[in-house]
C-alpha cells in the first residue's frame, strides 16, 4: 500500500510540475507572439519577457540611455515597458516631421494609468479630443485677456521680483538654498492669474504645496511610475514611492479646492478677478449645452495643469541660470556690462528692453538649451498609423520626443556639450533664434505656458543680474549634475548673492 500511495504522490508531484511548466512556457510564448515587433515597426534592444526593456535605460538618468540607443538603433527606435509598446524619436529632423508635419497623428496624450488614477483624463496638459481642444482654448484665450503675452503682465512679475529680491537680499551675501526662493516667487506669478492673489513666502500651507508639487513630479518618471503605468492593477495594491506620487497630488488638489471654496463664497459674474471667476462662469454658462466639459473637477486639475505649465519648468530653469553664472563668471559679467549699457540702475528691465540686450538675451536661451529642464518632453500617442521614414507606427502607440537629442544634436549647434552663448548670435552679434531650439517641444501639443514662461524668465533674469552678481560660497564649485524627473532639476545647492 505504501508503495502505491509512494507512487501516486510521485506521479502527482510531476504532474503539478509538469502543470507549472505549461503555465510558464504557455505565458512566455503568448507574450512573444502578443509583442513581437513587426517587420515593419521600429527596431530596437532585445526586450525581456513580461518587462519588456524596463531594465535596459537607466531610470536616474532616462533621457541620457534613450540618446545613447539612439546610437544604436537609430533616430526612430522602439522600446517595450511591460506590456506597453513606446517608439522615441531623436534628432530635430524627425522631431520636426513628426511632431509639425504629421502632428495631427501624433496630437494625443496615451492613458497612463498613474495619472489616469489622478487626473480621469481632465485638465489641459493629459487629456484628449474635444475636451482638450475647449480646456485648452479656454485657459489660452482667459489668460490672454489677463495679460499673459502682453504689456500689462509687466507690473504683477516685476512687483513678484521686487519681494522675491528682498527675500535674497536678507542673506546679506551669505550662502542660501535659492529652491524656495524661486519656487514661491514664480508660483505666485501663476498665482495671481488663477487665484487673484499671491502668497507671502513664509506661508507654510503654500511653502508645503510648493515642497510636495516639486516631489511628485520627480517621483513621476522613477522606475515605479513605470512599473504603475505597465502592472497597474497589481501596483494599485502595492505599497512604495508611487503610491506616495498620488497622495501627494491629492494634497495639492486639496489646496486648489479650498482656494476654489473662497471664490465661490464671494463670487460675482459680473467682476471676473481671475481664471477661477472666468471658469465659474463657464460653467453656469455652459449648463445644458452639448459636449459641455465645464465642472468643477476639471477646473481643479486644469488649475493644477497651469501650475506645471507656468511654475515649474520657468523657477527650475533660473536655478539653472544662477549656476552657469557662477560656473563663468566672465559671462555674468558681459550680461551685467550690457545691461548697464542699455538700462542702468535707475529703472527695472521692461520686455521692450529684449530688442537691445542682444547678449543677455542668448545667455538666457543658452541657459534653457544646456539647463534641458523638460528632457523627454510630455508623451504623445498616435491617433492613427503614422509613417515615419520606412517605419509604420500603428495606433495607440506611445511616443516619446527625446528633446535632449535635439537640444544637444551636434549637426545643430557647433559645441553642443558647452555652454556656449554664441550658439543665439550672428557674426554681427544681434540674437538669432535657431529652429533647433525647441525646450517647449513643437506641434500641437506646445506647451501651454511658452508664452508666460519666457515674458517671467526674461524679467526675472535681467532683474537678478542688474541687482546682484552670484558666486559660489568660499571654497566650492558649482555641480551641474542633477535630479531626473518629468524636469531635470539642479542637485540642491547654496549660492552667494553679492548686491552690485
Amino acid at each position: 500500500m505504501d508503495f502505491i500511495f509512494s507512487v501516486i504522490g510521485t506521479y502527482l508531484d510531476w504532474d503539478v510540475k509538469s502543470l507549472l511548466i505549461f503555465i510558464a512556457v504557455f505565458i512566455l510564448t503568448a507574450d512573444y507572439i502578443k509583442n513581437r515587433r513587426l517587420a515593419s515597426f521600429p527596431p530596437g534592444p532585445w526586450a525581456f519577457p513580461i518587462v519588456g526593456n524596463m531594465f535596459s535605460v537607466d531610470h536616474n538618468r532616462t533621457h541620457e540611455s534613450m540618446t545613447q540607443l539612439a546610437g544604436k538603433y537609430g533616430d526612430v527606435y522602439s522600446l517595450q515597458m511591460g506590456q506597453e509598446w513606446m517608439v522615441v524619436l531623436n534628432g530635430f529632423e524627425v522631431l520636426k516631421e513628426a511632431l509639425v508635419n504629421q502632428g495631427d497623428g501624433l496630437a494625443d496624450r496615451p492613458p497612463q494609468p498613474l495619472i489616469m488614477d489622478l487626473n480621469d483624463g481632465l485638465g489641459v496638459i493629459f487629456s484628449n479630443g474635444h475636451s482638450w481642444r475647449q480646456q485648452r482654448n479656454f485657459a489660452l484665450s482667459t489668460l490672454r485677456s489677463f495679460g499673459v503675452g502682453k504689456k500689462s503682465l509687466e507690473p504683477i512679475i516685476l512687483d513678484e521680483i521686487t519681494h522675491c529680491s528682498k527675500d535674497i537680499y536678507s542673506h546679506q551675501g551669505k550662502p542660501f538654498n535659492p529652491n524656495l526662493i524661486l519656487n514661491n516667487a514664480v508660483s505666485n506669478i501663476i498665482c495671481s492669474l488663477v487665484f487673484g492673489h499671491r502668497f507671502e513666502y513664509r506661508d507654510e500651507k503654500f511653502r508645503k504645496m510648493i515642497i510636495c508639487f516639486e516631489r511628485a513630479l520627480q517621483s513621476q518618471a522613477t522606475i515605479w511610475a513605470k512599473f504603475y503605468n505597465s502592472f497597474p492593477l497589481l501596483m494599485r495594491h502595492l505599497p512604495g514611492p508611487h503610491q506616495a506620487f498620488l497622495q501627494i497630488f491629492s494634497k495639492v488638489k486639496d489646496f486648489i479646492t479650498e482656494e476654489l471654496k473662497d471664490h465661490k463664497l464671494n463670487w460675482d459674474p459680473s467682476d471676473q478677478r481671475d481664471y477661477i471667476d472666468c471658469y465659474l462662469n463657464e460653467i453656469q454658462m455652459s449648463k445644458g449645452q452639448p459636449d459641455n466639459t465645464f465642472d468643477e473637477k476639471n477646473l481643479v486639475m486644469c488649475v493644477l495643469d497651469l501650475f506645471v505649465a507656468g511654475s515649474e519648468t520657468t523657477s527650475t530653469t533660473l536655478r539653472w541660470a544662477f549656476l552657469y553664472m557662477a560656473k563663468y563668471p566672465e559671462i555674468q559679467a558681459k550680461v551685467q556690462a550690457e545691461l548697464d549699457r542699455v538700462i542702468g540702475q535707475s529703472r527695472q528691465p521692461s520686455m521692450e528692453d529684449r530688442a537691445n540686450l542682444p547678449y543677455t538675451d542668448a545667455v538666457i536661451h543658452e541657459v534653457q538649451r544646456m539647463g534641458n529642464i523638460v528632457p523627454l518632453s510630455v508623451p504623445r500617442m498616435t491617433n492613427r498609423d503614422v509613417q515615419l521614414g520606412c517605419y509604420t507606427i500603428p495606433k495607440g502607440v506611445t511616443i516619446i520626443p527625446n528633446l535632449t537629442s535635439v537640444l544637444y544634436d551636434k549637426n545643430e549647434w557647433e559645441t553642443p556639450f558647452t555652454f556656449n552663448p554664441r550658439h543665439f548670435l550672428n557674426e554681427e552679434g544681434k540674437f538669432v533664434k535657431q529652429a533647433a531650439f525647441i525646450p517647449f517641444s513643437a506641434g500641437k501639443r506646445l506647451c501651454p505656458g511658452e508664452s508666460l514662461a519666457k515674458m517671467e524668465l526674461f524679467l526675472f533674469f535681467t532683474s537678478f543680474m542688474q541687482n546682484f552678481t552670484f558666486s559660489m560660497p568660499a571654497g566650492k564649485r558649482p555641480v551641474m549634475d542633477y535630479h531626473f524627473g518629468i524636469t531635470l532639476a539642479p542637485c540642491q545647492y547654496e549660492i552667494c548673492a553679492t548686491s552690485r
